[in-house]
């Protein structure tokens, strides 16, 4: 909190050079999480590559239980296996951020509320039990959806990712301030 309030008073409440400070009060929700996953599922080499590569693979294994069971030699214990593995990387793909998501509830519970400020000079993120400075070099790239901003590292994996959902701002005008902050400062996605 007192790196916020030592910004806020170096700033006079302007904020940094793309003008005012934009502030975010918010809970990250399950959902956020789960929406920033697939964002960022949508941005990276890897996950895109999954993205089709297990559909394509689920197909081939449900191909194969298809031939199995009509062919000559019938073998219903390899088709079956076959038919679990395509069935099961079929629906992996999809449901992997939600799950995701769900294994960091209780981290996202103990956070509790968080505000965020966000000028020219990067991001301060204060939530429950810690004070959070990210500058726009460790997070360059962003992406948004109807619901949140979702700053993201640069490296393949995108492993670093910061959740702003846009229901934090305290006025409708503070989502347009935000996107022309991170617009001046990160590239979008």
């Amino acid at each position: 909190m007192d790196m916020i309030e030592q910004r806020s008073d170096r700033h006079g409440g302007e904020g940094g050079a793309d003008g005012p400070a934009v502030e975010l009060v918010y809970r990250t929700t399950e959902a956020d999480f789960a929406r920033a996953l697939r964002l960022r599922g949508s941005r990276t080499a890897p996950a895109r590559l999954k993205k089709w590569l297990f559909p394509l693979v689920g197909t081939l294994c449900l191909i194969a239980a298809v031939l199995l069971l009509t062919g000559d030699g019938r073998d219903v214990a390899r088709a079956a296996g076959f038919l679990v593995a395509g069935v099961f990387l079929w629906v992996h793909g999809p449901l992997t951020p939600r799950l995701q998501a769900r294994a960091f509830r209780g981290l996202l519970e103990k956070t509790g509320e968080t505000r965020a400020v966000i000028d020219g000079s990067g991001v301060v993120l204060t939530a429950t039990a810690c004070d959070t400075r990210i500058g726009w070099a460790a997070q360059p790239t962003y992406g948004e959806t109807d619901d949140l901003f979702v700053m993201l590292s640069d490296d393949k994996a995108a492993v670093s990712m910061t959740v702003l959902p846009k229901r934090g701002a305290q006025d409708p005008a503070d989502i347009d301030r935000l996107r022309a902050i991170l617009d001046a400062n990160l590239r979008r996605l």
